[in-house]
């Protein structure tokens, strides 16, 4: 047993790690004032590819990558997922750009419910009754900044849903998370292409406006993949309930810095419907533990 215990420790610090990075982009995507959000969207699908197939070729991952490409029909869930985690990242670039980072931390609070609730309305997935309540309360949150605040957080469902939907959809794949990703960015890359030289024949691109954001949207591509690196660390190494409560670390670094570093405004009605959530995430951890509990 002694030897697995350096190995989780190892593990907690790559979740950390994986998590700290996640949690802090919101102070890396404020750098690319005055970029629109769509256009950093493009170069981060560019740049990731290209980074990826570096770290692929150094580890020597080809082999399911091409197996899986060598069966494009099989390649609808994997398309699926690349769409879905485009519109993440694009709606997360807008919420930093436009300072709404309150409603995309809520977004990924809300996310291991919206994934509790898909599975079970789409897998048929058996849920506990805590769960049920969680997903309630969470749902009661949201209607009531809906009617009471009069404000649809679209960001935060749009945000909650298409990561939830990415992670459905991921379930049917079997890439591991490195390879998965590369293959995503690979199929939307030509799309990227066109939209940069559409972008460039236009002259809106702001690519060669400065040195620091020609350097700033290429390491887009790096930002997007160290902590996946860091994530496929961890998940080797700790059990699936550690790896969910680390989870955490992403969302409330987010609310932190929409607090104390953009200044985002928070009223009394938007601080309940956040504790609306974390009750829901409390009930909703206390339920997979206990269950986690009793299979062991």
């Amino acid at each position: 047993m002694k030897p697995a215990k350096p190995e989780a420790a190892k593990g907690v610090g790559y979740g950390l790690a994986a998590y700290t990075i996640w949690g802090s982009f919101p102070l890396y995507f404020a750098l690319f004032a005055g970029v629109p959000s769509y256009e950093v969207l493009i170069h981060r699908i560019v740049w990731s590819c290209v980074f990826l197939a570096i770290v692929v070729s150094f580890l020597g991952r080809w082999k399911p990558i091409m197996a899986a490409l060598a069966h494009p029909e099989k390649l609808g869930f994997v398309f699926g997922c690349a769409v879905f985690i485009a519109l993440n990242w694009g709606i997360y670039i807008y919420a930093v750009e436009t300072r709404h980072v309150l409603q995309a931390s809520l977004g990924y609070f809300l996310t291991p419910l919206v994934n509790v609730g898909l599975g079970m309305l789409v897998l048929r997935e058996t849920i506990s009754r805590l769960q049920i309540v969680a997903v309630a309360l969470a749902t009661i949150a949201i209607l009531y900044q809906l009617f009471l605040l009069g404000v649809v957080p679209w960001i935060t469902l749009v945000l909650a849903f298409s990561f939830g939907t990415y992670g459905l959809l991921r379930k049917q794949v079997e890439l591991d998370g490195l390879s998965g990703l590369f293959v995503e960015t690979l199929l939307l890359l030509p799309v990227g292409l066109l939209a940069l030289g559409l972008l460039g024949a236009a002259g809106e691109s702001h690519f060669n406006d400065s040195t620091t954001t020609m350097l700033l949207l290429m390491s887009s591509g790096i930002v997007t993949a160290i902590p996946l690196l860091f994530f496929a660390g961890a998940a080797r190494r700790l059990r699936l309930a550690t790896v969910g409560f680390l989870m955490y670390i992403n969302p409330t670094l987010q609310f932190f810095i929409a607090l104390f570093v953009f200044n985002e405004p928070m009223s009394g009605e938007k601080l309940l419907s956040f504790a609306m959530i974390w009750v829901a995430l409390g009930l909703y951890s206390w339920s997979a533990w206990v269950g986690r509990e009793r299979s062991a």
